[in-house]
C-alpha cells in the first residue's frame, strides 16, 4: 500500500472525533445530538436509538483500542445513562427514536435499535465492568435471537403468506455483533450463531449464477423476481465481506477469506459508476428501473466500509486487486466526502459526486461509520507496514 496509516490515524483523532466531542453531547438531558449541520450546530434535537448505541460503541472502542482517555469513557457513559433511562419499552425492546428529553417518538419496530444497543453496552462493559452494562447487552442480545425470524413482529406491514421474503441486513449485522459480544456470551452460543450467519450470508443470500448477494430472497434462498427480490446494495455486501473475513480469521479459514474477498471484488466491479466514479447505493440485478429514488447517490458509509474491506483483504491475501481498488476508492472518498473547511465528512453525494446534503449528521449518519472505518483502516495499514518492515529487515 502506498497510502500511510498515519493519514487515517490523524484524520480520526484530529478531525472526526473532535467534531463529535465538541458538538454532540446534550449536557442538559443526556444522550447525543446527531442532527448537526456542516459546522456542527444542532439543527434538530430528536435522538435515534441506532445512533445512541453506535456512539456508545465508538467511544468505548476508542478507549479500548487507542488509549484509555477518561474523557472518551465519560462520553460513552453519558450516552449509556440516557439509553438506560429512556431506551426500552416494558418488554425490553428498544425504541427507534426519542424527543430531546427522552420520551419515545417511534415504537420499537426496528430490531437494529436492539443490535446497536447491545453492541454499545457490550463495548462499554469491556472497559468498565459494571454488571448492569453486561446484563443489558446480554438481555438485548437474547431478545434479538428471539425476534430474528420475525424482526418487526406486530409492526410488520407485509401481508402474511403471499411473499415472505428474508432480508440480508440482520444476518449481516449478526456476523459482526457475534464477535463484538463474544466476551460476554457462552462460546458455544457464539460458535453456533457464527456458523448460522456464515451459512445465511454465503449460501442463502449469495447467488452462485451471478456471484452477487441479494438484499431479499425467498425463505429457501431462491430468487424472487420482484422489486425487493431484484435489489442489490453493493455497500451492504462489501461491508458484510469484511465481517466474514474477521470471522474466518478467527478460525483460520483461508478458503472462506478467499471467497469473501472474491465476492467483495466482484460486487465492487459491478457497483462502480464507470462514468462518474463512486459506488452506487442500490442496483437491480436485472437492470430493471430502480424503485429507490436515491439509487444513484454516493453514500459515506458505502465508501468507508469498502476501504476497510480492501485493506483487510490485502493484509490477509496480498491480492493486488485490493491494492489497486483501495487507491481508487481512497482518492474518490477523500476528494469528495472530506470537507476541506470544516471537521467531519459529508454523507450524501449525488451521482456526479457533488455534495447533496451539507449536514454532517442526521437520522442515519452519526458517530460510527467514519470513525470505525478510519480506525479499522489505520490499524490494518499499520499491520501491513510492520510486516513489510520486518520482511525488508530480514532480507
Amino acid at each position: 500500500m502506498n497510502i500511510s496509516s498515519e493519514i487515517y490515524k490523524n484524520e480520526l483523532l484530529n478531525n472526526i472525533i473532535p467534531f463529535w466531542t465538541e458538538n454532540s453531547l446534550d449536557h442538559e438531558f443526556g444522550g447525543y445530538f446527531t442532527c448537526l449541520d456542516r459546522a456542527g450546530k444542532v439543527y434538530d434535537t430528536d435522538k435515534f436509538a441506532w445512533l445512541q448505541g453506535r456512539q456508545i460503541w465508538t467511544f468505548s472502542t476508542l478507549y479500548a483500542k487507542v488509549q484509555p482517555n477518561q474523557n472518551w469513557l465519560s462520553i460513552a457513559k453519558h450516552g449509556a445513562e440516557f439509553m438506560k433511562k429512556n431506551g426500552r419499552d416494558a418488554e425490553g425492546n428498544w425504541y427507534f427514536s426519542f424527543n430531546r428529553q427522552g420520551k419515545p417518538l417511534i415504537q420499537p419496530y426496528n430490531i437494529f435499535s436492539d443490535c446497536f444497543a447491545a453492541m454499545g453496552f457490550g463495548a462499554l462493559y469491556s472497559i468498565d465492568r459494571e454488571d448492569e452494562y453486561a446484563t443489558i447487552a446480554k438481555q438485548t442480545f437474547q431478545n434479538i435471537l428471539n425476534r430474528k425470524n420475525n424482526p418487526k413482529g406486530k409492526y410488520t406491514k407485509t401481508y402474511p403468506g403471499t411473499r415472505s421474503l428474508k432480508n440480508f441486513s440482520l444476518p449481516m449485522i449478526l456476523c459482526n455483533l457475534s464477535l463484538e459480544l463474544a466476551h460476554l456470551l457462552d462460546a458455544q452460543i457464539v460458535n453456533e450463531l457464527v456458523d448460522e450467519v456464515i451459512h445465511e450470508v454465503m449460501e442463502v443470500f449469495y447467488q452462485k449464477d451471478s456471484g452477487l448477494i441479494l438484499e431479499n430472497v425467498n425463505p429457501d434462498g431462491s430468487f424472487s423476481d420482484c422489486f425487493e427480490g431484484r435489489s442489490i446494495n453493493p455497500g451492504h455486501t462489501i461491508e458484510a465481506m469484511w465481517f466474514i473475513m474477521d470471522l474466518a480469521k478467527r478460525t483460520n479459514n483461508k478458503q472462506l477469506i478467499d471467497k469473501a474477498l472474491e465476492i467483495a471484488l466482484r460486487t465492487l466491479e459491478y457497483g462502480w459508476d464507470k462514468e462518474n466514479g463512486g459506488i452506487f447505493y442500490f442496483m437491480d440485478i436485472k437492470n430493471a428501473p430502480m424503485q429507490q429514488l436515491e439509487w444513484d447517490q454516493k453514500l459515506w458509509w458505502v465508501h468507508i466500509e469498502t476501504l476497510v474491506c480492501l485493506a483487510k483483504g490485502f493484509e490477509l491475501t496480498g491480492n493486488e486487486a485490493c491494492k489497486q481498488w483501495f487507491e481508487t476508492i481512497h482518492d474518490y472518498t477523500w476528494k469528495n466526502f472530506r470537507d476541506p473547511e470544516c471537521n467531519e465528512w459529508f454523507g450524501y453525494l449525488n451521482k456526479e459526486g457533488k455534495v447533496l446534503i451539507p449536514a454532517k449528521g442526521g437520522k442515519w449518519k452519526g458517530c460510527f461509520h467514519i470513525p470505525r472505518g478510519l480506525l479499522q483502516v489505520w490499524k490494518t495499514l499499520e499491520k501491513i507496514e510492520i510486516n513489510k518492515s520486518i520482511l525488508i529487515n530480514a532480507i
